[in-house]
């Protein structure tokens, strides 16, 4: 993964990122992407940043990503590995990254219940 701190914009350079992700894991990728905007707020915006695709809203949202024998999913907040620890329990997790399957996406029901406490996050943070 490669490190780049500038975020590319827009929906054209995730989808341009995903056409190279290899299946199954594309087709899992683009599962978890319309779980996050269906629950990310509408003015949330897409990106690749870090090299990888990611949502912004106030600030950086969540990233997502393939790797050769995983995806993870990034939802930067290491106190929301314990908020949601018996949700998570069955996957593998390290300092703000959720792994999974490369043919299995994140329940609807993980992934939107951690986007919103992301977006809760960001709210919070913007306002300080």
């Amino acid at each position: 993964m490669a490190v780049n701190k500038s975020a590319e914009s827009g929906t054209a350079a995730v989808n341009a990122y995903l056409a190279r992700v290899p299946e199954p894991a594309r087709t899992t990728l683009e599962k978890m992407r319309a779980l996050i905007r269906a629950a990310a707020p509408k003015d949330a915006t897409e990106a690749i940043s870090y090299g990888i695709p990611s949502f912004q809203y106030k600030g950086a949202l969540v990233w997502y990503a393939a790797f050769k024998k995983h995806c993870s999913f990034f939802p930067m907040d290491h106190s929301l590995e314990e908020e949601f620890a018996e949700d998570l329990k069955k996957y593998k997790t390290s300092k703000g990254t959720i792994q999974f399957p490369v043919d299995e996406p994140l329940s609807k029901k993980l992934v939107t219940r951690i986007v919103k406490a992301r977006v809760t996050l960001n709210k919070v943070k913007a306002e300080e």
